[in-house]
């Protein structure tokens, strides 16, 4: 069965233990002041949307686009299952939110992660999809527990 990505409105109670469990393991490898993942609250704004990932009915991953302006969104909340990590899902899911940040007509994606070992496979796959290192954006600050990336849509 293939990958279904939707358009979520949260309301979804395994989405939101999905969200707490990544929540936790944030927690467990960033320090407080270095933690920028959103609860379900902070993914409910209106300049964000969520999709969620299903494979054979069961929650498998999530990913959402929060607008920065006119031409520049963040991609947050990436996560896999833990169980289905390293299967395709992060990829499908990434290039979905890509897809989806052209439509709206976004020139540029940038995103926050962290520096540690944890985040490695994260960092891989968005250099693999054309992000580049960059600086802090909206209202992030220079921190060693960040990586800052981004990708200009036009190329």
């Amino acid at each position: 069965m293939p990958l279904d990505i939707r358009l979520d409105d949260l309301s979804d109670p395994r989405i939101a233990a999905f969200l707490e469990q990544h929540i936790r393991d944030m927690r467990a490898v960033s320090p407080p002041e270095s933690k920028h993942a959103l609860d379900l609250a902070g993914l409910r704004r209106p300049d964000i949307r969520f999709w969620s990932a299903w494979l054979d009915g069961e929650l498998a991953g999530c990913v959402a686009l929060r607008q920065l302006d006119a031409h520049h969104g963040e991609l947050k909340s990436m996560r896999t299952a833990p169980a289905l990590r390293r299967q395709g899902l992060a990829r499908s899911l990434l290039l979905h939110a890509m897809a989806q940040a052209r439509a709206a007509g976004l020139r540029r994606v940038s995103l926050e992660t962290g520096s540690m070992p944890f985040f490695a496979p994260a960092r891989a796959l968005y250099r693999a999809h054309g992000f580049v290192p960059c600086g802090p954006f909206a209202d992030y600050r220079e921190d060693p527990n960040s990586v800052f990336m981004r990708c200009d849509l036009a190329d």
